[in-house]
């Protein structure tokens, strides 16, 4: 059964308590990334250990027998093992570059949680501005109403720049959902990641690496539903007057679109393209109960195509060597070099800390409150005004 609300005032009573909601986030969130750690009793604070992630170049600890690293061009790349985390080689991985569109990653680790799929809502001119010009949309136009499902598809299969800015609307505007996005990422140990813009439209400032590109792909396939939208290959997409049209995922890897071999076992991630920020790519794979995931950011040479060839040669490699070499470093949080970002403190400590991908922002009784509050709220005007759709 999909649900709808039947009034504007019913969808704005939602829309309105899940962004008040959603404005303590930020604050929250950052104060918890800036508390100063106080160190163990009596003691100095651990000293955080150099990583090789942050060192230039090609980083790859072979054991006998691995195999060869491939050739590529990209100007900064990953391969990891999205179950451990371990990551089996990269070159120049923690090197701030623009994203382009594989930031939704980011906005949809962020957003997907508070935003129910079958919530039906009317797009207004208000939701589509700002859009960038040049931007890749989906088609979303003002005065129809959408499911946020469809908006979803929109995201992760046409690269909508538009289904974006509906789905910030949402979530209390784009400001807010880029702090958002910020404090995400910093939870998730991404510190390379600047947001200025939430769907990847180059911004001044906005950059992200191929160390925090990985971890968001990691962390999102860990979520049924980005899993579930990563992965599909085409859509049907609400047109006018009860009409649609058929989307498919711009992730030649996954579709064999445009004379790209399909790779097989690739369950998504997302890709991008700006003038600025060349090709990007997160992919990844299963083959026989591993995991990979694999970003590539920029090839410098082979044409348009490049960033998925150089991400197959990449998870060719990456299930080869399995086994076969050392990890350079993990995705996991804590992964900084000395003197940036939070230092380390005792394995008690650590193992007291949220776990990876939890929101981690309820810090006081005072938040946790209001969340109830919210909830309560919602609730209540989805028990009032939620009609039966029969066409779902």
């Amino acid at each position: 059964m999909t649900i709808g609300f039947s009034s504007w005032a019913a969808r704005s009573t939602c829309v309105l308590c899940v962004a008040g909601l959603l404005t303590l986030m930020p604050a929250a969130a950052a104060a918890r990334a800036e508390r100063p750690d106080p160190g163990p009793p009596g003691g100095p604070r651990a000293t955080a250990q150099p990583s090789a992630l942050y060192r230039s170049g090609t980083q790859v600890r072979p054991r006998p027998g691995a195999p060869r690293v491939p050739e590529v061009s990209a100007l900064s790349w990953v391969v990891a093992d999205a179950g451990s985390g371990d990551v089996l080689a990269a070159n120049d991985a923690h090197r701030e570059l623009p994203p382009a569109s594989t930031l939704k990653t980011l906005f949809a680790l962020t957003v997907l949680p508070v935003l129910p799929g079958g919530i039906r809502h009317e797009v207004s001119t208000h939701d589509l501005a700002g859009i960038g010009p040049g931007s890749s949309l989906v088609g979303v136009v003002e005065g129809q109403t959408y499911r946020v499902s469809d908006l979803w598809n929109g995201v992760f299969l046409n690269s909508g720049n538009d289904a974006v800015h509906v789905l910030a609307s949402l979530t209390g505007g784009w400001s807010a959902t880029a702090d958002r996005m910020q404090a995400k990422a910093r939870g998730l140990g991404a510190r390379d990641t600047h947001v200025r813009s939430p769907d990847g439209y180059d911004a001044p400032g906005q950059v992200s690496s191929a160390y925090d590109l990985a971890v968001f792909g990691r962390a999102g396939l860990r979520r049924p539903d980005f899993a579930r939208y990563c992965a599909k290959v085409d859509a049907m997409f609400p047109g006018r007057d009860g009409s649609s049209y058929g989307i498919m995922n711009t992730n030649r890897l996954l579709t064999g679109a445009d004379g790209v071999e399909p790779y097989p076992g690739l369950i998504g991630v997302k890709n991008g393209y700006t003038s600025n920020a060349g090709n990007t790519l997160i992919a990844a794979a299963r083959r026989d109960g591993r995991t990979l995931v694999v970003t590539v950011m920029n090839p410098q040479e082979g044409g348009g195509h490049a960033v998925y060839e150089e991400a197959r040669s990449l998870l060719d490699w990456g299930f080869e060597a399995a086994g076969r070499v050392e990890p350079v470093g993990s995705l996991a949080p804590g992964d900084v070099p000395p003197g940036q970002g939070p230092q380390a403190v005792p394995a008690a400590a650590t193992a007291a800390k949220p776990a990876e991908g939890d929101p981690g922002w309820p810090e006081t009784g005072a938040i946790l409150g209001v969340a109830g509050l919210g909830a309560g709220v919602m609730a209540l005007a989805l028990r009032l005004k939620l009609v039966r759709d029969d066409g779902s």
